[in-house]
């Protein structure tokens, strides 16, 4: 899937040092190709296997090359370069464009970046950045929070109280990732990542109240962008007549873009402090990562004290 070259920036900030030196109009070309190209070869006027569908990157040999040639010939190399569509141009190092660069590029409509980070690095990180920017997205319907390094989605029918708890949550000292839409994309190390859209970003809608700014009101440590998926947590309506599992021995799950998440389902009922008991899942949760299951660890005592009874019962028999 394509990805514009505005999008890969408004990316690549979050990641690294990048900044936009020229072409502002032109940020809507196409990055049809995810993998980052360096024109050396172009340069030299070997065009046969040419990369123009990618980000084109011109590092210390490019730039080196490039004040080895006369002003003439140097114009004529940037011309072919740039008359092949290439999407945009990336300076490391920080160099300056030379004017006769700058020239091409803006007749040829195509944005400049610039970044102080080495040819090698910016091109690790931009890879992961398109990687991470041409992987599936799913929009799930629920409110995605940080709460002590556990990745937690809060899901539920409209009105259950989703954002509610999450409000708790957060007056409790946790962040706020997404409110009521999450992206979740799968990174190059199978793990689900969640974000919000750039539209919603740190806002949240709370009845009775509309639409809030949260780190406007509780500081930005109350946000974070992205946040790795650990947990779900299912708000359903509490029915005496239906009893659910009380032990916590039966682990459900939910496949999401073919990974298993675990999900814990909670009934929600008047006086119920939610954002307390989706505390303690998160923490129960962490505990499990550190191979501490209580449920399990409740259930072998309880099996080795029934066993040492039998036992003491036929010894006395």
């Amino acid at each position: 899937m394509p990805v514009t070259v505005g999008s890969f920036f408004d990316h690549a900030k979050s990641q690294m040092p990048v900044t936009l030196h020229a072409g502002e109009d032109h940020l809507g070309n196409l990055i049809q190709e995810e993998a980052i190209n360096r024109p050396g070869l172009a340069l030299a006027d070997f065009y046969q296997y040419f990369a123009n569908k990618r980000i084109q990157v011109f590092g210390l040999s490019e730039m080196t090359y490039l004040k080895s040639l006369d002003l003439f010939e140097r114009e004529a190399r940037l011309e072919n370069l740039f008359k092949r569509g290439v999407p945009c141009l990336v300076l490391t190092r920080n160099r300056t464009a030379p004017r006769e660069l700058e020239r091409m590029a803006e007749k040829h409509e195509v944005p400049i970046l610039r970044t102080p980070l080495i040819t090698s690095r910016f091109i690790n990180l931009a890879t992961l950045c398109m990687e991470q920017l041409v992987a599936p997205v799913l929009r799930y319907s629920g409110t995605m929070l940080d709460v002590m390094g556990i990745g937690v989605l809060i899901e539920g029918p409209p009105g259950i109280g989703k954002s509610e708890a999450a409000l708790g949550l957060i007056e409790r000292g946790f962040s706020l990732v997404a409110d009521d839409m999450t992206l979740v994309r799968r990174d190059t190390n199978s793990r689900l990542v969640c974000t919000s859209s750039e539209m919603t970003r740190f806002h949240m809608e709370i009845r009775g109240l509309g639409i809030i700014h949260v780190p406007s009101l509780f500081g930005m440590a109350s946000v974070t962008l992205e946040k790795r998926l650990d947990m779900i947590v299912s708000l359903y309506p509490a029915d005496p007549a239906k009893e659910g599992d009380r032990s916590g021995l039966s682990k459900n799950s939910r496949k999401i873009l073919d990974l298993n998440v675990p999900l814990v389902e909670l009934p929600v009922a008047p006086g119920r402090d939610m954002a307390g008991v989706v505390e303690v899942a998160a923490m129960n949760q962490k505990l499990s990562y550190l191979g501490h299951e209580a449920a399990k660890e409740f259930d072998q005592h309880l099996i080795r004290t029934l066993q040492r009874r039998k036992k003491m019962r036929s010894a006395h028999s």
